[in-house]
Parts: structure tokens; sequence; C-alpha cells
């Protein structure tokens, strides 16, 4: 079954939900004409589908991908500089969320507490880029093209992009990319870091995404949930906080129901039918 919202005709990203085997939500950047490069709404679209995506506690994942022959080629310049106004307002941060809008675009799936993979064909430049690694994992085509293509405008990447860059890359490879501004292969961006998985096109790409889910969703939601959150927020973190934060978690998953459901799945070696998830 498959569920549909969004506005296709306007060129703004598109979220549909399907559910079997469980419910998953699609995002897909809808601006083939334009590589699907990003705008100042889009940018905003793109929050509040996170955003939106958050409060369903039955969506299990989310895959992100591009219509038309990319993913995403970065900021839509012409586009954005045509409201000066709005573009410097964009650079406000939120205080209670620590983003931008450009930021907190990217950075909203990042805090979802469900698995988010980009699926990559194509141009994957720029802000594209920093969408694609707000994602868990990325899967990329072997011919499609990665770059931190804000260095050829005299820029940085700014869209959250160097805090995911950092746990990716080596620094030497991250400066290089980040200086040079050169494009590689999906091929070299496995090879990086950039990318987790290299395949032919973008039909095995989605073949392998919905793959990953389907392994993911043998698994209580909320241990899935809680193991991406503790990766997330102890990585640059001592042993010490990483620690607590470990028995916080486990002891919350020890009385959870679908922790409950898990374990009589296990013993009688049956398929586990797990609860909407109990995580935020």
């Amino acid at each position: 079954m498959t569920t549909a919202t969004g506005t296709a005709s306007t060129g703004l990203p598109t979220l549909t939900f399907t559910d079997e085997p469980v419910r998953v939500a699609h995002v897909r950047l809808n601006r083939p004409d334009k590589l699907n490069s990003l705008t100042l709404p889009v940018l905003d679209e793109l929050i509040a589908l996170a955003h939106r995506i958050r409060a369903d506690r039955t969506v299990r994942a989310v895959i992100i991908a591009g219509e038309g022959r990319s993913f995403c080629a970065g900021l839509d310049f012409a586009s954005a500089m045509k409201k000066p106004q709005s573009l410097v307002a964009s650079f406000v941060p939120r205080p209670w969320r620590g983003t931008n809008q450009f930021q907190e675009a990217c950075w909203a799936f990042r805090r979802l507490p469900v698995p988010v993979i980009a699926t990559v064909h194509g141009h994957c430049f720029g802000g594209g880029l920093q969408l694609a690694l707000a994602a868990d994992w990325r899967i990329t085509t072997a011919d499609a093209q990665w770059s931190i293509l804000e260095a050829k405008w005299g820029l940085i990447p700014d869209m959250s992009g160097l805090q995911s860059l950092s746990q990716q890359l080596r620094a030497d490879v991250l400066k290089r990319l980040t200086m040079t501004g050169e494009t590689v292969t999906g091929q070299q961006a496995v090879d990086f870091g950039l990318a987790s998985e290299v395949v032919a096109d973008a039909e095995a790409a989605a073949i392998a995404a919905d793959d990953l889910i389907a392994q993911i969703a043998t698994r209580s939601p909320d241990a899935t949930a809680y193991g991406k959150h503790l990766v997330d927020e102890t990585w640059t973190r001592g042993a010490r906080a990483t620690f607590a934060l470990e028995r916080a978690r486990q002891l919350r998953l020890l009385v959870a129901s679908n922790t409950k459901t898990a374990q009589k799945a296990a013993a009688a070696r049956v398929a586990p039918v797990f609860a909407r998830r109990n995580v935020r």
C-alpha cells in the first residue's frame, strides 16, 4: 500500500509512504529539470517533511532520493539571490535547535530516531552532498558524481556538512575535498568514506535500500532508535559520558514492551510483531 503527500507540481520535495512489509517514508527531491537543486522553499519543505516523519511513530525507516537524472546538484544560487533578505534571514540560527534554515534542512533528518538511507545517482554536489551525509547510509551508483562543490564558488560547506563529514573522512581527505572541490565517482566516494556502498544503477540502489530496511525491521524499533542515538551522541564524547548514556538507554529498553516482544520471538524462533516506536 502506498500513500502520498507533497506538492509535486511546484517542484517541492514529495513525501510518500509504503506500508509493506513495514511503514517507510520516501522523500524525493522533485526539481528534475534543475537537477534537483535546492531553493529556499525546498529547504523549508525538507524541514517540514522531516518534522512530520518524526511525529509518526509507526515509521520504521526513511529513504531520500532524487527524481530524474540526479540526486541533487546543490544550492540554486540564482534562485536564492533573487530574495537577498530571505537569504540573510536563513542564516540566523534558531536558538532552540542550534541550526539555521540551511543546516536544519539536513540535520532534521540526522535527528530522526529511525534509519535514514540516501540513494544517490547522477550529481551529488554541495548542499546535495550534505543532505546525503544526513543519512545513516548512502548507497551510490558507480557513475555518480560527488563533490564538495562550495570551493568552486569560494565557499565552504555550511549545511551541517562539516559535522557529518568529520565523522566520515580522515582530516587530510576532508581538507583536500573541501579546498579543491574536486569531483569523485561513486566508487571513490565509497573508498574515501563519503558513501557506504556502490551499486550498478539507481534501481539496484533502491533494492539495496529495501533489503537493508527489511533486515532492520526484524529488530525492535526502540532498540534501533537508541542504537542510532547512542552512536551519534557519543561519537566525540569520552568514556564516562558514553557509559552513562549506555546505562540510561539500556535500563529503559529492559522494561520496554517491544524488548519483551523481541525476546519472546527469539525464544520461540518466530518473526516478531512490534508495536509502534516509543522512543522520540
